[in-house]
């Protein structure tokens, strides 16, 4: 399946209680990027339907800020990414189930870069969260 994600999803509303981005007057809409369930490692999960795509008719599936956040990690994208935590998501009730979906890219060629990206962003707590899983 096709759905919208990265910062295009992030700019857009899901049904979780996090804040995701606030920058959508200045996203080119016309075009927002897509991926395919079938090359993640993540499937179909975090993908909600949304009809409220700015300039685009219809119902559109979408990824929700944690999975669009988990993309650009699977991607390498830690630039938009930056500010996962405080910016994006904004709600420690999200932080576990958000570590073991980061723990399913432990195979990846960028898992390294991964790591230390989510050190970043949660500090200790994905530092005892990894060790002790």
């Amino acid at each position: 399946m096709q759905y919208i994600t990265g910062v295009h999803a992030l700019n857009l509303t899901c049904s979780l209680l996090t804040c995701g981005d606030w920058h959508s007057p200045a996203i080119q809409w016309e075009k927002p990027t897509y991926r395919s369930t079938e090359d993640s490692l993540f499937g179909e999960y975090g993908i909600e339907y949304c009809s409220n795509v700015p300039g685009n008719e219809g119902t559109y599936a979408v990824a929700n800020h944690i999975r669009a956040l988990l993309d650009l990690l699977e991607s390498g994208n830690y630039g938009i990414a930056q500010g996962m935590n405080k910016d994006y998501i904004c709600n420690d009730d999200y932080t576990e189930e958000i570590f073991s979906k980061v723990l399913l890219m432990k195979e990846l060629p960028n898992w390294n870069s991964i790591d230390l990206f989510i050190g970043k962003e949660y500090g200790g707590r994905w530092l005892s969260y990894r060790d002790k899983v």
